[in-house]
């Protein structure tokens, strides 16, 4: 692993030498640009429009525009600055629980080994926060950028989440469309809480993949190899009329044995009901009327759940 960091945590009068290393990894194909007519990559220049020319790394420096076309300049050194002594430091202040922390805070994670010095430091810290159950909440500035962070225990090691300031995360009130009081139908809830029952497993992260990374990933050795690529044909979505069916037909799935209903099972209803309707309309002059449902507006008036189980 790569060191991007170097420092130490400190809590109280203690110092715990530390070098951290990222925790996770994008894992997204990287495709360049082309030229298409002659199949050309594509680079970028970094050019002044008023000098017209190309422009050096060190010419370059950084500025806030705090009008339109007029900016203040602060050169590495200034900024570097500003950040002062905290850049070597993860500063514990207050210490928590896990579970207090909403998981939209959590930002970035990242591993936190011992020094080259200060190993029983590390230890006693892991220790501590591991009999306690508490986490610490620090502050930290990694590459001129202040972020508030999560000092936690995963496995033998300590763990850091960077998080989000408050003043970063929007306020669900911002989201549109939101229902003030949520108006459900006590059958239809009782149900998705058994599809939900029904579904839950422990988390076993090895058991979700990229799909769309596999199929591109074979898409990329079949054209190395000179092959033609075979789009399959999507699968066309039905709409969903009734929520209660949807859910029953979802709870039937998933027991033991269930069958998911297949595109036929789901149309089978809908041609009885219209065979039903024709003989009702071929009874003899002196019977009651026959009375049509009216027709469900398509791609409108869908709930999210309906969405899902009628895919």
């Amino acid at each position: 692993m790569h060191t991007v960091w170097k420092g130490a945590i400190s809590f109280g009068l203690v110092h715990v030498p530390v070098k951290m290393f990222a925790a996770t990894e994008e894992k997204d194909i990287a495709m360049r640009m082309i030229h298409k007519p002659c199949t050309t990559p594509l680079s970028y220049v970094r050019k002044c429009s008023t000098c017209e020319t190309e422009v050096e790394w060190e010419e370059i420096t950084k500025g806030y525009e705090y009008e339109p076309g007029r900016f203040v300049l602060f050169d590495k050194d200034e900024l570097e600055s500003l950040a002062g002594e905290a850049t070597k430091e993860i500063k514990i202040l207050d210490f928590v629980d896990l579970e207090e922390i909403d998981p939209i805070y959590f930002q970035k994670t990242y591993y936190l080994a011992p020094g080259d010095t200060g190993a029983g430091a590390y230890s006693l810290l892991h220790e501590a926060l591991n009999q306690t159950g508490k986490i610490g909440l620090a502050t930290v500035s990694i590459r001129s950028k202040s972020s508030l962070a999560a000092i936690r225990i995963v496995d033998r090691c300590i763990v850091m989440e960077t998080i989000f300031y408050p003043d970063e995360i929007r306020p669900v009130a911002q989201v549109p469309n939101l229902p003030e009081v949520p108006k459900v139908n006590e059958k239809e809830l009782t149900m998705a809480k058994m599809l939900i029952e029904q579904l839950s497993v422990p988390f076993e992260p090895e058991k979700y993949t990229d799909e769309y990374r596999s199929a591109l990933l074979e898409a990329i050795d079949r054209k190395v190899s000179g092959q033609e690529i075979q789009a399959a044909p999507q699968q066309q979505r039905t709409n969903v009329i009734d929520l209660m069916a949807a859910l029953q037909a979802s709870l039937d799935a998933v027991k033991p044995g269930g069958v998911v209903p297949t595109e036929a099972a789901k149309a089978a209803p809908k041609a009885k009901s219209s065979k039903a309707a024709k003989a009702k309309d071929e009874k003899p002059a002196g019977s009651e009327a026959p009375v049509t449902a009216p027709k469900a507006k398509k791609g409108k008036g869908k709930s999210d759940l309906q969405e899902t189980v009628g895919s």
